[in-house]
């Protein structure tokens, strides 16, 4: 589905001028949900990874030159735990085989990710332009937004719940805006465990999202991605 006329949601991922976009993939979760004393099975990882996969089988041999991780890879603040070296390693490689340049945009988690970046010779960047869009993590406003028509964040996590009689469910979404007169686009979390930020319950985190957003258009992702027209409508 087009969420703009040129960039199109495939799953959680979006795609552009042959380039791929996911967000918050916050690998190493489990193990600190684990330290904090909850304790959760470490089967994340594998669920991302067959998720990955079938983004790449949804590109039906669509031109891909880069894939971009707009924030937030690893999970823990301070320091680099044993899953995420692992895993971020093994997660890098398999969007390499699939193109021909991994992009890490540095996120509010992401204060140790040089290491990583440097054992797979790839680019750690505030934010990256394709074009006339402007992909940045979402936790600050670059000053330098004007050029762009388009601005792609991450973050927030958004996140709707809908309710059916007693049942409340809340599903991952994608949000379309304004943001100073540019389009704005924000990514859910690429990551299952991370159910994300209720929109119409939660405190809103991003500061591009500090305005009224009752206009912003909800697509939700699900077996397949549906348009559920504005956030008002759930109010």
């Amino acid at each position: 589905m087009k969420i703009l006329p040129n960039i199109e949601i495939i799953d959680l991922a979006l795609y552009f001028k042959a380039t791929l976009v996911i967000a918050d993939i916050h690998i190493g979760y489990e193990e600190a949900l684990n330290k904090q004393g909850i304790l959760v099975p470490r089967l994340q990882f594998e669920e991302m990874i067959k998720r990955m996969e079938k983004v790449f089988g949804m590109l039906n041999n669509k031109k891909l030159k880069r894939i971009v991780v707009n924030g937030d890879l690893k999970h823990e603040f301070g320091t680099i735990s044993e899953q995420e070296w692992r895993n971020t390693l093994k997660f890098i490689d398999l969007l390499a085989k699939h193109c021909k340049e991994v992009i890490l945009i540095k996120g509010n988690h992401d204060t140790i990710l040089g290491p990583i970046a440097k054992k797979r010779n790839v680019k750690v960047v505030d934010s990256l332009a394709v074009g006339k869009v402007l992909i940045t993590h979402g936790n600050k406003v670059p000053g330098n937004i004007k050029s762009y028509d388009t601005l792609i964040i991450g973050h927030e996590h958004p996140a709707i719940s809908i309710r059916e009689g007693p049942r409340v469910e809340q599903f991952k979404c994608f949000l379309k805006g304004r943001y100073k007169g540019k389009n704005l686009i924000v990514q859910p979390s690429f990551n299952s465990m991370i159910e994300g930020t209720d929109l119409l319950r939660d405190k809103i985190l991003s500061p591009f999202l500090h305005q009224n957003l009752d206009n912003f258009d909800v697509y939700i992702v699900e077996d397949k991605v549906y348009e559920f027209g504005k956030l008002k409508k759930f109010r």
